[in-house]
């Protein structure tokens, strides 16, 4: 953006966890801000429809929950007074590559609680800015350029307004950030200003979900107590997780890779669970009272939209968010990255008054790149998923299950382990010297130097 007087408005596509975390940077570089949501919102902590997955455990990871705390100052306070539970490395168990994780004291003492939950109170806060209006029930059907043959800029956008006499207008923006998630609309607004469409990686996982909430007991288990149980590729495809949300409730969702999805109904969701390979969440839940529909949600593949390699962009129009790139929610990725694409997205605005997109897209890829290679990595250990492969991932998943069979008795290797699972580290320190030699003993170096190479840019 050519100048400080071009600051003055700013449009976000979508009210999502994304979205509402983009306005909340842009408020402090522009005089105003409007989120603009297709949806019906409430002052209620309730799913809606264009969040399909709303009713699935979600998980914020203590790296991501860092970055929002840094963004609403008492939001964590805010959190646990209104119900979201707090769990720390010690309170819950922990099963993967065929082994536990030992529980350890740490300062990393994470939230739990439903996604429209916080949804919600991030909302109320984004809602309190004074330079901040949300406009629920608009759903933005084109962008907006400078009128004759200049298609560089992006102006602004045009907005249908729902309800008994629907309504359309155009409303001017300096900048417009889609935070529409996966299923964004920009590829087909791009192309249509003549500047095609974004290359898309896809890996087919064929994950699907079921989740169900109970009503937390404590003669069931702890009031902090979790559990995440995790297979082991090749051998095994159903996974698990268990953790305390607000209102005295377990949320449960029973998930598997390549079709293995769990049952919809309590009979079938008991024997799925019965069949992990850790009896944590069967033992709790066989005896615990179901206080919800047993809902799904199908998760076919990976996807990544590479707006970072693509030749030419309109000024003022960025993509972010699940938009730009969705994981596999097995992992719980999704909140975190989306967060740091936040916080990336002020440092380029800060730093950058000219081709804004294409500086954006650069530190979002570094951002991007290294929680990609651990979800992609993961996920071609299991036989049967295909898409692009990334470089080596083979020998980097034999490592992993090693380092995770390793924590199970080093408590440097299972504290590593666990600092890059909630996003405290990058994952290149898994394959720092130091901790190679842990993991693999007097072979570490030689394999190491194979390995280096491919996650140097992990590091970002």
């Amino acid at each position: 953006m050519a100048t400080q007087q071009a600051r003055s408005h700013a449009v976000v596509v979508g009210a999502s966890i994304g979205g509402l975390l983009a306005a909340r940077v842009l408020s402090d570089r522009f005089e105003r801000v409007t989120v603009l949501e297709r949806d019906s919102l409430v002052d209620q902590p309730l799913p809606r429809k264009a969040v399909p997955q709303g009713e699935h455990l979600h998980i914020l990871l203590y790296g991501g929950l860092q970055l929002l705390e840094a963004l609403f100052p008492g939001l964590r306070h805010e959190l646990v007074a209104d119900g979201a539970q707090q769990c720390g490395t010690e309170d819950g168990s922990r099963y993967q590559a065929g082994t536990y994780l030992p529980r350890f004291r740490s300062e990393y003492e994470q939230l739990s609680m439903t996604r429209p939950f916080l949804e919600l109170h991030l909302r109320q806060r984004v809602e309190s800015l004074p330079n901040v209006s949300i406009l629920d029930g608009h759903t933005v059907t084109r962008l907006l350029t400078p009128s004759g043959e200049d298609r560089t800029r992006v102006t602004g956008v045009e907005v249908l307004r729902s309800g008994r006499n629907p309504e359309s207008r155009q409303l001017g923006a300096d900048l417009v950030v889609d935070a529409g998630g996966r299923g964004s609309h920009a590829p087909v607004w791009l192309s249509e200003l003549g500047y095609g469409r974004p290359d898309e990686e896809k890996i087919s996982i064929g994950v699907g979900y079921t989740t169900c909430a109970f009503r937390r007991s404590p003669e069931q288990a702890p009031p902090r107590f979790f559990s995440c149980i995790l297979p082991t590729p090749r051998e095994e495809t159903r996974a698990g997780a268990m953790l305390p949300v607000e209102g005295d409730r377990w949320l449960v969702t029973l998930s598997g890779w390549l079709g293995d999805h769990a049952p919809p109904d309590r009979e079938g969701f008991l024997a799925f669970a019965k069949s992990l390979p850790a009896p944590e969440i069967y033992d709790v839940i066989t005896g615990a009272e179901a206080i919800s529909d047993f809902t799904t949600y199908a998760y076919p593949t990976n996807l990544r939209r590479r707006y970072d390699r693509m030749r030419r962009h309109p000024e003022a129009f960025i993509v972010l968010g699940d938009a730009l790139c969705s994981f596999n929610p097995i992992y719980g990725q999704g909140m975190s990255v989306t967060a740091r694409e936040a916080v990336a997205l002020g440092e380029t605005l800060d730093r950058h008054r000219n081709e804004l997109p294409r500086h954006f897209y650069r530190r979002a890829a570094r951002v991007i790149d290294g929680p990609w290679r651990v979800t992609a990595g993961g996920d071609f250990g299991f036989p049967g998923v295909t898409g692009a492969k990334p470089p080596a991932s083979g020998l980097v998943n034999r490592y992993v299950a090693a380092a995770q069979q390793r924590a199970s008795d080093d408590p440097v290797v299972c504290r590593t382990l666990v600092e890059v699972t909630i996003m405290m580290r990058p994952p290149a320190a898994l394959f720092s010297p130091q901790l190679a030699c842990r993991v693999l003993g007097g072979t570490a170096l030689a394999r190491l130097q194979r390995l280096a190479p491919l996650h140097a840019r992990a590091g970002s």
